[in-house]
């Protein structure tokens, strides 16, 4: 007689509960095991909506970078997607990317076609 079962109707989950002798104690627990599962899968959803939202990520490994920059013992810049390379790294770094933005329009006008 001490059993509980509970059932959540919106989600359709149901609890049930016979560990105690007390009924009271039996509710208690199964309300708190149907709050756990509740959250579990609200949190689930907010997950899978996260996910949704953030799309495909890609992931950053060695080999995924755009650009290097090397200052010593020589100095160049390399675009990786382009295949650009610039000796004249204090240019670059003072605001000269003139050179970087016309290579990378026209690498992405050939990724279009």
């Amino acid at each position: 007689d001490s059993a509980v079962r509970i059932a959540h109707l919106p989600s359709g989950i149901v609890v049930q509960c016979q560990n105690e002798r007390s009924h009271l104690r039996n509710r208690d627990t199964a309300m708190r095991i149907l709050k756990a599962r509740l959250y579990e899968q609200a949190e689930k959803k907010q997950r899978e909506e996260l996910a949704e939202l953030a799309g495909e990520k890609k992931g950053i490994a060695f080999g995924s970078q755009i650009r290097s920059y090397t200052f010593h013992p020589y100095q160049l810049i390399k675009d990786h997607r382009t295949g650009l390379e610039v000796g004249n790294v204090d240019a670059v770094m003072d605001g000269d990317l003139d050179a970087l933005i016309k290579a990378h329009l026209l690498w992405a006008r050939g990724a279009q076609a």
